[in-house]
């Protein structure tokens, strides 16, 4: 079986463009960045860097492609995001149409593509601070949920942010706090602490994207700002086209999390 956890991301992201791992990238590349991905048509670039830009928590920007390039300027040189993530989602005019291991059939040359931080970036700090990551125990893709919280709109994009969410032990709540605050360009700190209703969220046992997680005596919930925002986004904007990575399978970065640190 390979070791993903401490494999290289050029060696995983080789895998993934030959289509041999298509799985939620959790716990790969120990220590590297993940990002999210999502990619527009040149004419709606400059409304997402814009709606991005006022919507730091959720969409916090790591690289921006040239026009029609798929190639990372500083996050993966020599990489090509149409191939090098385990599993895209193609979105017109609100609709989930595909979901697709590669953009083949899919590239066009007037796409721009945006790598956002993911709050997988900062799971290795919880766990060097000795904080369990439940969707990671029992490998399954993390919980996240579309919250009532409504994001700052820029041009043709609006909608409500969406979170992820991990069961903590409340004794290490602020711990968390803590370890993932060093990371604002991840998401950072969490938004939200306990009761999910508070945010919109009815059935915390039914997350819109991902698996649920258990929640364990003495557990709480945790939200952090969520990259996948951008697919409520796409489902609330109707935009003509968006691409994104499909939730929990992200492209894996060369540099490493405490290259983002701050603290």
């Amino acid at each position: 079986m390979l070791d993903l956890a401490n494999m290289m991301p050029q060696e995983v992201r080789a895998l993934i463009g030959k289509n041999d791992i298509n799985q939620p990238t959790s716990g790969m590349c120990k220590g590297h960045i993940q990002a999210n991905v999502v990619i527009v048509p040149k004419s709606l670039a400059y409304d997402f860097l814009l709606f991005a830009q006022r919507n730091p928590k959720s969409c916090p920007i790591l690289d921006v492609t040239d026009v029609g390039s798929s190639e990372p300027r500083l996050m993966a040189k020599g990489a090509d995001l149409t191939v090098d993530v385990p599993m895209y989602r193609i979105y017109r005019f609100g609709k989930l149409v595909d979901e697709v291991p590669d953009l083949r059939d899919y590239w066009r040359d007037d796409l721009v593509c945006f790598l956002l931080g993911c709050s997988f970036s900062f799971e290795s700090a919880l766990a060097n601070a000795a904080i369990p990551i439940r969707h990671i125990e029992d490998n399954h893709n993390v919980p996240m949920y579309i919250t009532n919280i409504e994001t700052e709109p820029a041009g043709q994009f609006h909608g409500k942010m969406v979170v992820s969410m991990r069961p903590i032990p409340y004794q290490l709540v602020t711990r968390a706090v803590q370890a993932t605050s060093r990371f604002p360009q991840v998401h950072g700190a969490p938004i939200h602490i306990g009761d999910p209703s508070l945010i919109g969220i009815k059935d915390i046992h039914s997350p819109d994207f991902g698996d649920p997680s258990i929640i364990k005596e003495g557990e709480v919930s945790v939200f952090w700002a969520c990259g996948v925002t951008p697919q409520s986004i796409a489902m609330t904007s109707k935009p003509e086209l968006m691409i994104t990575h499909a939730p929990g399978h992200m492209f894996i970065c060369d540099p490493k999390d405490e290259d983002l640190a701050v603290l």
